[in-house]
């Protein structure tokens, strides 16, 4: 079973947030199913700008970890954000497995 885990540090997350992010990173599993755990850390930056909500997301997977972060005026909005480039890379990734699996199917092998 995939592990989700919500770090937050300085920051005491009520349980609106943290179902809303549960629940949005939680779809990443339908994109790729060898997902072995996500990390997501929120935090507030020093900035003096509004956009201080920094939300940064790690997939375990087998091979390369995937890592994605972006920082927005709400938590929401970020992890919204992120979720969204982790998609992609995903689809990435799986299309170049696929691709290499066709490489090697015995249509492409000599004879």
């Amino acid at each position: 079973m995939m592990q989700i885990n919500i770090q937050s540090p300085g920051i005491k997350l009520n349980q609106k947030l943290n179902g809303f992010v549960q629940e949005k990173v939680e779809k990443l599993f339908n994109y790729y199913s060898e997902l072995i755990s996500i990390d997501i850390t929120l935090r507030v930056s020093n900035s003096e700008t509004k956009e201080n909500k920094i939300c940064e997301i790690r997939l375990v997977i087998p091979g390369n970890d995937i890592l994605a972060s972006a920082q927005c005026k709400t938590f929401e909005e970020g992890v919204l954000s992120v979720v969204e480039i982790i998609k992609v890379r995903l689809k990435r990734k799986k299309s170049k497995i696929i691709g290499t699996r066709n490489d090697f199917s015995p249509k492409h092998l000599p004879n």
